[in-house]
């Protein structure tokens, strides 16, 4: 929303706005698994030290580009960004695996398989909740710009385009929640071959498990 030309500014935002994210991801994660503070410390500060760094690569782009083009730059950036958080962020699903239960609650095991997919989810789900703010308003304040009505009242720009983020934001944010369930469910044959036997021991006719795959 506004144009940060100083890095040391872009840097400091930056890092505000990935550590919110990383509270968030860490927040909203699946599994149960215990993590030390040093586990945690170390994910936070590869999570936002990548998003960070992949944000400030991208905008570098800007300066070589067309002006409606650069205005999606931040998206990219934000994309980036979040497939590097979310996952940084979650890694110690990744690492022991998350409670995959039958259709009736009960648990079965841990699997790492089903924490990958859960994981993969919620970042599409989150980069398609900056779709509609990030690449609708670039194109609608490019127009608006070139006419002789913001040109006189340059003050507007500022909130028109956080009036625009914001109704963008009011039905993309639910709407992409819900492009996955909350419990998500995974064939049994595409779990691990360990916790694939065993639910095979257990229970033969079993063909699909589910998982909180966190949001």
């Amino acid at each position: 929303l506004c144009s940060l030309r100083k890095t040391p500014t872009v840097v400091f935002w930056q890092w505000v706005n990935q550590s919110f994210n990383a509270i968030v991801n860490y927040s909203n994660r699946s599994g149960d698994a215990p993590i030390t503070m040093g586990q945690l410390g170390t994910a936070y500060v590869s999570a936002t030290t990548g998003a960070v760094a992949t944000a400030l690569g991208l905008k570098s782009l800007t300066k070589h580009l067309p002006p409606l083009i650069g205005r999606f730059v931040p998206f990219a950036a934000v994309a980036a960004a979040n497939c590097i958080n979310i996952p940084l962020m979650r890694q110690r699903e990744l690492q022991v695996g998350i409670p995959v239960t039958d259709e009736a609650g009960q648990k079965l095991g841990q699997s790492a398989t089903a924490a990958k997919q859960g994981i993969f989810q919620v970042v599409i789900s989150r980069i398609g909740m900056a779709i509609p703010a990030m690449a609708i308003p670039p194109v609608i304040m490019n127009t608006l710009e070139k006419k002789d009505f913001l040109k006189r009242r340059p003050w507007l720009g500022a909130p028109l385009q956080v009036g625009l983020v914001g109704f963008c934001l009011v039905f993309a944010t639910p709407l992409c929640c819900a492009l996955f369930p909350q419990r998500s469910s995974i064939h049994v044959s595409r779990l691990e071959p360990e916790l694939r036997a065993q639910i095979r021991q257990q229970n033969p006719s079993m063909e699909v498990v589910y998982y909180n795959k966190g949001l």
